[in-house]
């Protein structure tokens, strides 16, 4: 499995874990410590939480789970003992080390640390308002990058929770924001050359964190189409669209190399965004060729279907580098298909594919496949209403919703 739908996955399956109502930040990670730990995909023996005082700079353990740890509530570890894992995270943000009881020596379980939470500054020590560890018996990369997505996932969900309290007073806020983002919004259709498009957009509440655009290049010669699909909620997620949107506008203008420009804009957000970094997205442009080539790249989003008419199949356009900000620099392959006569282009955010009926089925790839293989002989506009008209009879009364984005592209 490619590290972008790797990570996509994880995130899923955590971001389910944090989408339930808590009645504080503490049971919200309690939570997620013992559901990782009960997680079979993830391999962790035990888990812990900690939380920082402020009047001792000091982390109290205040919730354990699972095996591998003799400490009990309450254990407190300052962050001017001398190698401090937690004063480690200030620089490191997550922490790995080799821990072993009293009573079994012999007994060693690796473990990771990472931040969690508001970022407070204490004795000019950078510190984070909770910290979650795991042990394992073997602490690999994959469960590293699994406790770096669990860390943020949970620091979003926490500062998720902060901002539903002040959400009432926010409102006309947020009117503007919805505003400001409609008027980013392109128009649905739009023509190159032979290529007929068709975008459109429905957030699931005022704002939303998806977004599509159709740009012109810099040489006149292409046009590019991008996706993204911001994992946050709300108004971080409307922000994060926003910053994308902006990004790339001003990006295609004087960015020729495709890689690069991707590249340059993960930098960014991982630059200007610390907690909200999960932003899945797929470029791709139409070029003035007879053999409808078309270039991509995809950082970790839901692989567009490209129907292939003459054959009546589909194939995936798969990830070619990690979702946007996770790390700090990445390289992102570009790769190409050529689009025949009556190819489709179906491009999509996983509010599309996951949309659930009131049993909890998800709506699925297969679905949508089937609808576009029975319209195909239709406009891309005619397509892609379609598709969300079957989606939305099919997610009718459904108790999980997200924001359904989609593109469809045709070749006349």
């Amino acid at each position: 499995m490619s590290t972008g739908r790797t990570q996509r996955t994880t995130y899923k399956i955590i971001d389910r874990i944090l989408s339930l109502t808590y009645e504080s930040q503490l049971d919200l990670l309690s939570a997620l410590v013992r559901d990782i730990v009960d997680n079979d995909r993830f391999v962790m023996t035990g888990g812990r939480v900690w939380e920082f005082d402020e009047q001792t700079s000091s982390y109290v353990l205040q919730y354990k789970y699972g095996e591998g740890s003799s400490l009990t509530i309450g254990t407190v570890r300052n962050i001017h003992e001398a190698q401090s894992p937690f004063a480690q995270l200030s620089t490191l943000h997550t922490y790995t080390e080799v821990e072993t009881t009293e009573t079994l020596p012999d007994s060693a379980r690796e473990y990771a640390l990472t931040g969690v939470g508001d970022v407070l500054t204490v004795d000019g020590i950078r510190v984070y308002r909770y910290a979650i560890a795991f042990t394992a018996h073997t602490i690999t990369d994959e469960l590293r990058e699994t406790l770096m997505v669990a860390g943020a996932a949970a620091t979003t969900s926490l500062r998720n929770m902060q901002s539903a309290l002040r959400e009432r007073r926010m409102q006309k806020d947020l009117d503007q924001a919805w505003q400001i983002q409609q008027g980013l919004v392109p128009d649905h259709s739009r023509r190159f050359r032979d290529f007929d498009l068709y975008g459109l957009s429905l957030p699931e509440s005022v704002v939303g964190g998806d977004y599509f655009d159709y740009l012109t290049t810099s040489d006149h010669d292409r046009l590019g189409v991008v996706i993204s699909d911001a994992a946050s909620k709300g108004l971080p997620a409307a922000v994060q669209a926003l910053f994308v949107s902006g990004a790339m506008r001003m990006a295609v203008s004087f960015e020729t190399k495709m890689s690069s420009l991707i590249s340059r804009l993960n930098t960014l957000m991982y630059d200007t965004f610390p907690h909200e970094r999960f932003v899945s997205l797929f470029y791709c442009e139409f070029t003035h060729s007879e053999n409808g080539l078309v270039l991509y790249a995809n950082a970790g989003h839901c692989p567009p279907l490209h129907f292939r008419a003459a054959l009546g199949t589909f194939e995936e356009l798969h990830p070619t580098g990690g979702i946007l900000g996770i790390i700090a620099e990445q390289q992102f392959r570009v790769e190409n298909i050529n689009m025949a006569h009556g190819d489709i282009l179906v491009m999509f955010t996983d509010g599309i594919t996951e949309a659930q009926d009131r049993s909890g089925t998800l709506y699925g790839e297969e679905r949508l496949c089937d609808v576009v293989r029975l319209n195909a002989s239709l406009t891309s506009q005619d397509i892609a209403l379609a598709i969300i008209d079957d989606v939305q009879k099919y997610s009718a009364g459904a108790h999980y919703s997200d924001d359904k984005t989609l593109i469809v592209i045709k070749r006349d």
